[in-house]
Parts: structure tokens; C-alpha cells; sequence
């Protein structure tokens, strides 16, 4: 009797084999459903990123457009913040440069090249650097003559 007790004893001492690849298992499949989810914030950032330019662009449209205004509905530029900005006929940041170098609207929203980039022939904003998928876009339409932001992508993002 006295030895086993003594095996009995022995054998509770550690882990099964079976017992640690149970556990490896368990967390290869945790790892494999979390993982995922974790890995890949560069979508989710770049569209957080285009909605704030979005805004941006937005407020600074509406803040010119208040400055053309308040001087007088014609002046072809308007000085935001020591920030010289060419404004269109409508009264709102222009796409094209006329007269200061970046174009209107991306000097309005303090828009970096090296964030985004602007082409002034469709006014639409991209990132810079960036090319989404085949068939998808990220990226936004600005419009010179309302000073609305239109067509927002972030599917592509």
C-alpha cells in the first residue's frame, strides 16, 4: 500500500503532455482570431486621417469665406492668420494658385504636401504616398465655387 501512495503522488507533480499542446492549441487559436484584429491600424488611420483634412478643409473654407465677406465680397485674397489665401469668384478658397503658391484652399486648411496632396485640375485630396487598392478610392473632392466637400472615399483607406 505504502508505494502506491507514493505513485500516486508522483503523478501529480506536473503537466500531461497532453495537457500543454491542449494549451499551445488554445492559444494558437486565440492568437489567430486576435491577432487580425490588432495587426493592420493602418486602414482605420488612414481614414481617421482623411476625415480630419475633411474638416479641416471644410472649417477653412467657411472661415474664408466669412473673411470675404466681412471685406467686402470682392477681394480676389483674403489674409487668414498672416496666411495669404486666393479666393474665387464665389468667394471661397480657390483650387488653382493665382496669386500665392500653395493653391488657395490648401493654404486656407494648412494642408501639408507632405500629407496630402492636391491636384488642383479635379480638386481632389489624397495622401500622399498612398495607393489603395485597384478599384477603390481614399480620398475627397474639394469645390471651388460652393466651397463644399464632396465625394468622400475611404473605402480604399
Amino acid at each position: 500500500m505504502n508505494a502506491m501512495s507514493a505513485m500516486a503522488v508522483r503523478k501529480e507533480k506536473g503537466f500531461t503532455l497532453i495537457e500543454l499542446v491542449m494549451v499551445i492549441v488554445i492559444l494558437g487559436i486565440l492568437a489567430a482570431f486576435a491577432l487580425p484584429r490588432f495587426a493592420d491600424l493602418g486602414n482605420e488611420a488612414r481614414t481617421a486621417s482623411l476625415q480630419g483634412a475633411v474638416g479641416a478643409v471644410k472649417s477653412a473654407a467657411s472661415i474664408a469665406h466669412a473673411q470675404w465677406l466681412a471685406d467686402g465680397n470682392n477681394a480676389a485674397t483674403v489674409v487668414l492668420d498672416g496666411v495669404t489665401v486666393d479666393m474665387s469668384a464665389e468667394g471661397y478658397p480657390d483650387a488653382v494658385a493665382a496669386t500665392a503658391t500653395p493653391p488657395g484652399i490648401t493654404a486656407a486648411a494648412q494642408t501639408d504636401a507632405t500629407d496630402f496632396s492636391f491636384d488642383a485640375s479635379t480638386g481632389v485630396f489624397t495622401i500622399t504616398g498612398y495607393t489603395p487598392a485597384s478599384g477603390t478610392q481614399c480620398q475627397f473632392t474639394y469645390d471651388e465655387t460652393s466651397g463644399q466637400v464632396t465625394g468622400v472615399q475611404t473605402g480604399g483607406c
